[in-house]
This record gives C-alpha cells, structure tokens and sequence, in this order.
C-alpha cells in the first residue's frame, strides 16, 4: 500500500484517479491547485506524486522543481496540452514519466506500478549502502564508536555540511563516503579532492575547470571538481593545507553555489554538499593567520570527530578479524584467526597510524603467514616492521649476499603488503624476476 498525492484542477480526473487508486489499496491525498499540493507535500510523507502541469497559479513545472528540490519521490507529470518541449522539460526537472490527457487508465496504473516497484528498488540500495557504509568503519562496541555511528545517522540526511577532524589513518575518508552513501545524494557524484596532493598552482583549476589555452598546458575544456560534483558531494580532504588564496574562492563558491572556470566569463551555478576533513587544529590555524576564520565556521555547520585506534582498545580484535575475513574472501584463500596471545599485543599497541596500519598489519599476516593460526610472535608492530636484516658475520660472501637479499625482499614485501607487481617496481625488477628470486628463496606469497 502506498500514499500517493494527485496534484490536478479538474474535480473529475482527481476523482477517477483517487477512486482508482484507493480501490487498489493505496492511501490518496487530493489537492486542486499547486500551492496546495506544496504545502501537503510538506506536512506527509509520500511514495509517488501525480501532478498536472496546467495549474492556476503556480505552474505544474515550477511545482515539479520545488518538490524534487524538498528530495521527493517519483513525479508523473499529466497535461492535456503536453508537447516534446514541455516533455523534455518535465524530464529534465526529474520527472518520472510524461503522461498525455485523455488518460489512458490501463496505462496510468502501468506508469504507477512501475514507479513505486522503482521506488522500493532504490530504498533497498539506499538501506544496503547505508548498512554496507556503517559496516566498513563502524566495526566495534565501544562508546566512541557508537557515538561516532549516531553523529553518522543524524547528519547524513540533513545535507548540512560536515567538518571531519582525527589523526592520519583513522577514517576520515571512509566517515565521508558513508555520509554520502546514507544521505539524499546517494545517487549522485561523490567526488574527493585531496587539497595537499595537487600543487598550489593547479588547485584553482582542479577545483573549478578551465577553458582551453587558459594557461600553458589548458589543451582543452575541462571541468573542475565542483561541476563534477553536481547534485552530488564534494569531499575537501586535508582542508587545512588549502592556501589562503584558495580558501578565499571556496568561500564565495559556498556563500553564492556559483563559479567560473579559469580564463572564462561565464558563471556556472552548481548544488553541491561539500565535506572537509583535517588531521590539523584548524582553530589554531585560524589563530596563526593560516585558515580563513569565516571559512571554517561556514565548513564546520556539523563537527564530526574520529576516535584514534588506542581509544579503542576492545575493538581492535573485533576490526583485525573483520580484515583476515575479508581478506580471506577476495582471495578465495582459508581465513586466518589470531591467537589470545596475538590479539593481547594488538591491543597493547598504542597504533599512530590508526585503522590504516592495523589493516596493512593484517594483510601482511593474511599474505605472508603460512599459518592459518597467528601467534604473538608472528605480529610485528612499529619499527620492528623496518629493522634492517642481521648477517651473521661467519658465512662465505655469497651466502652473506644471498641472505640480506632474501631478508631485504622480504622487508620490501611487508612494505607493499605482500603486492609482487608493487615490490617489483619499488627493487626496480621485472616481476618475473622477482617470482623467480621469490622462489629460489623459498618466500611463498598467497595471491589470488
């Protein structure tokens, strides 16, 4: 059963349809005019909205932008002076289907049946991804983590934006994603910029596009990171290394949604949801002239904090066996379980890298352990990772040069989690090469 909200001036097709309609057990709500059906709209909660174009007053279309703007549910559009241009328009606007006065009652319960079977469709995506998001970052019991997964929930539908502060490593990128993932956007463009990875002088361009011959190298148009976000979330990562100069034009992007590319004229307006996130006190930053006061408090509507690993001692194990597990399954080899023993020193590790060492941790183990058992012993945490190889003083040269080789390999595995075609690279080797090295010394390395 469905609640469905007909928007249209003649008496007599608002009572067919809702006739119709209720006798196939749906719940119908009847307005006779745009304003009307808008106000509706706002008080109840609807799974598909038919809705004239021929109005007094507001206009049909203009009612189509307004409810698709409030994020609502399928629109079918009727008219009885429908044409292609008006079509188009109403398909633009988000329309679902274009339907033609007189209507054809066969087609119209058609047009709704598939419609709603659509709507339900996208809700379960839109459960599974929200499900799937929580479960990629919010594996644990502990109270940071459930405070961490309610501040998710809440502001993820708003569409307000969300400043993410925490340590390198801990999740800041994967927070993002899931508020993405569980909000109204879903369906439309995340996009992530990492504004310390591009140098100072293409920021501008990557942000905004250029126009061809813009600067030397501009061959082309191109478009910039926020026309690509469109309708969808763009993700600053690392905000707080932004330079002035570019915090400035980010600033009148959010104060007015509107831009130009490099070396054009022309404004382009976008809707976008932006989220930041910094490892840095950008209050402090403000402090010593390094971050706009007026763009931080524009970013920083809703504060999300992501807890560092050591505060979460409990669900360190928890995360390690989520990790072997998932491992386990992408490369269709037996899963491995830590030992008490093992699972002690992985909580006793004050971890600065945060979830993104334990997982490097893990697949090494994963890759690299012929166990399927791992023990204290087997867990190498910090620098023990990079001690250099011990020789013993007493072999012949060729076997002193053969065993720092096995050992200086082995050290680069553990350095690309075990990823031949990366170590290959990194010793600067063909990866055939290295297989046969791999061998000659007995490393056996589990791939898919």
């Amino acid at each position: 059963m469905a609640n469905i909200l007909i928007i249209d001036d003649e008496q007599a097709i608002r009572a067919t349809l809702g006739s119709i309609f209720e006798d196939e057990d749906h719940r119908v709500t009847l307005c006779e005019s745009g304003e009307e059906g808008i106000a509706r709209f706002a008080r109840d909660s609807f799974d598909l909205v038919i809705l004239d174009l021929w109005l007094p007053g507001i206009d049909g279309l203009a009612v189509l932008e307004r409810l698709k703007a409030a994020g609502a549910p399928p629109v079918i559009v009727i008219s009885g002076h429908g044409n292609v241009d008006t079509a188009v328009r109403a398909t633009r606007l988000g329309a679902y289907d274009f339907l033609e006065k007189p209507l054809s009652l066969e087609r119209v319960l058609l047009t709704v049946g598939h419609a709603l079977s659509d709507r339900k469709l996208r809700d379960e995506v839109r459960d599974l991804r929200r499900h799937l998001a929580l479960e990629e970052i919010l594996i644990g019991e502990s109270e940071p983590m459930k405070k961490l997964e309610q501040q998710i929930r809440s502001a993820a539908p708003s569409g307000s934006r969300v400043m993410i502060t925490g340590e390198n490593g801990s999740g800041k990128e994967i927070v993002a994603r899931s508020l993405h993932r569980m909000s109204l956007r879903a369906d439309q463009a995340f996009v992530d910029v990492n504004c310390a990875a591009i140098p100072e002088e293409l920021i501008e361009s990557e942000l905004f596009g250029h126009r061809k011959g813009a600067f030397t190298g501009a061959i082309e148009d191109r478009k910039g990171k926020f026309e690509l976000a469109d309708g969808g979330t763009l993700f600053l990562d690392e905000i707080g290394d932004m330079s002035l100069k570019t915090q400035a034009k980010v600033l009148r992007v959010l104060q007015e949604q509107t831009f130009q590319r490099v070396g054009a004229q022309q404004s382009i307006t976008v809707d976008v949801r932006v989220i930041a996130a910094t490892n840095k006190n950008l209050e402090s930053e403000i402090a010593a002239g390094g971050f706009r006061s007026d763009l931080f408090y524009r970013l920083n509507v809703i504060p999300i904090e992501v807890p560092p690993l050591r505060t979460r001692g409990n669900d360190i194990p928890l995360l390690a066996d989520y990790f072997l597990r998932r491992f386990a399954a992408e490369t269709g080899s037996r899963r491995k379980r830590l030992s008490a023993g093992a699972s002690s020193k992985l909580r006793a590790y004050h971890w600065p890298g945060n979830v993104r060492e334990l997982r490097n941790v893990m697949e090494r183990l994963a890759i690299l352990l012929p166990a399927d058992v791992i023990e204290a012993e087997d867990v190498q945490l910090g620098a023990a990772i990079e001690a250099p190889p011990v020789i013993a003083a007493n072999l012949p040269l060729k076997e002193a040069r053969d065993e720092f080789e096995k050992q200086y390999i082995l050290t680069r595995l553990r350095e690309h989690a075990g990823n031949v075609s990366r170590t290959a690279d990194a010793l600067g080797v063909e990866r055939s090469n290295l297989y046969r090295k791999l061998n000659a010394y007995g490393i056996r390395v589990e791939r898919p």
